[in-house]
């Protein structure tokens, strides 16, 4: 690996994540990979370098900026945020994540994945990831903003998607590529797309605000107030809503997929989720089904959808025996920590069980990030995920085709703000149960 060069080397983790991290999973040694704008970035595969990233104090850790997500989420984005900003945006984004308040919007999960797989018949195809986008974005439509008129869902989908595609990785990756040039090139586009979106926005925030209307959506929630009375002002909340939008459909969509691909690879799995399905009556019984949580646990150990975590240090602190300084990034490779032989017993294998009986440290298993940083959403993703593999399973029978079933397993690419598979994963509709 030291001898491929830097750029090479960048380029690669860029478009290939799971496949550039995974050959570092035996490292006991930080290894630095240099990105384009910005810089030098130490990683780290192992669980003592985990807990030195996700133990540090918030003091010492900042959001690296800049960032390839910044000009889809905006630069107030949760996500981007760090001290002061980020404690005080998290505690008033906190109350619709709570486990009470999540688990109510399983019926509307529920409700979206009926309707997007309604008119899949036998003898039709299931385009997995193209329909698991759907899924979560109606999802997400539905539970953040309450929007039930199927004029106003399709809008947003569409013009999100819009927005989704137009950040291709070169110009998430590559800052000097962000360059309108008279109004035209992917940069305009994707200015164009994320303005439309906000006119969006703005409109149902206004109709919000002036309306007063209290509903149990995320967005009625976060006009309310965070504990301590503090709200958000109208850009910033934009900045919010257009990262539920994007990053929080974006990620749970490509598990979504892998979970239903890897279902269908193995029989003997598929046919455990069944019985334990046949056991549950209601979505929120689905949502809490041991092995079906095993399932998705697996599926996100083998394809964290954001596979690195990164910070920027604003003082020295020592990773893995490695001393760094203030304005070093350092970040932990989840494929390779994910694939860790002294961690994990044969890695490459899809196995759920091995998260039966057993929870794994946050040094060990990160797929939301971890520490103060740790994703706000992760208990609606797993909700989300639950709800909608287990409406799909009870209702289609779905089969690998026999040609895909012998092909090697597609790769993960970098495709906008998250991962997705190499290819399509194609499902034929066999019968709906």
């Amino acid at each position: 690996m030291s001898a491929v060069p830097a750029l090479a080397r960048a380029a690669w983790a860029g478009v290939d994540p799971e496949g550039f991290f995974r050959r570092h999973a035996r490292d006991t040694t930080p290894f630095p990979v240099r990105f384009p704008g910005l810089g030098e970035v130490l990683f780290v595969a192992t669980v003592d370098g985990a807990r030195d990233i996700l133990t540090a104090p918030a003091t010492l850790c900042r959001a690296p900026l800049p960032n390839p997500i910044e000009p889809v989420v905006g630069e107030q984005s949760l996500i981007l945020l760090s001290g002061e900003a980020h404690r005080r945006v998290r505690a008033i984004l906190a109350p619709p994540f709570r486990g009470e308040q999540v688990r109510g919007y399983v019926d509307l999960i529920a409700e979206a994945t009926t309707d997007q797989i309604g008119s899949l018949w036998p003898g039709d195809t299931m385009l997995v990831a193209q329909a698991a986008q759907a899924i979560t974005l109606d999802v997400v439509i539905r539970v953040v903003f309450g929007v039930t008129e199927d004029s106003r869902r399709a809008e947003y989908a569409r013009v999100t998607t819009d927005l989704l595609r137009s950040g291709s990785a070169p110009l998430m990756l590559a800052p000097w590529l962000r360059r309108d040039i008279a109004g035209r090139g992917p940069w305009a586009r994707l200015l164009g797309f994320r303005a439309h979106l906000d006119r969006l926005l703005s409109e149902q925030i206004g109709e919000r605000r002036r309306s007063g209307e209290r509903g149990s959506d995320v967005l009625a929630l976060m006009l309310g107030s965070g504990d301590d009375g503090d709200t958000l002002g109208d850009d910033a909340l934009r900045d919010q809503l257009r990262t539920m939008l994007a990053a929080g459909h974006e990620t749970s969509s490509t598990s979504l997929a892998w979970a239903l691909y890897h279902l269908h690879r193995d029989k003997d799995i598929r046919a455990r989720v069944l019985d334990e399905l046949a056991t549950a009556s209601t979505p929120g019984e689905i949502a809490a089904l041991p092995y079906l949580g095993a399932v998705i646990q697996e599926t996100l150990r083998m394809h964290p959808t954001v596979p690195i975590v990164l910070r920027r240090l604003t003082g020295p602190l020592t990773i893995a025996g490695v001393p760094r300084s203030a304005g070093d990034v350092v970040g932990i490779a989840l494929p390779a920590l994910h694939f860790n032989p002294d961690v994990w017993q044969h890695p490459e294998r899809f196995a759920p069980e091995r998260f039966l009986g057993a929870k794994p440290s946050p040094f060990e298993y990160a797929p939301f990030g971890g520490g103060f940083r740790r994703c706000i959403g992760a208990a609606f993703a797993h909700h989300e995920l639950a709800v909608a593999i287990g409406t799909i399973l009870t209702t289609l029978e779905l089969r690998l085709p026999d040609r895909e079933r012998h092909r090697k397993p597609p790769r993960a690419v970098l495709r906008g703000i998250a991962t997705k598979p190499s290819r399509e994963i194609v499902l034929d509709v066999i019968a709906r149960r």
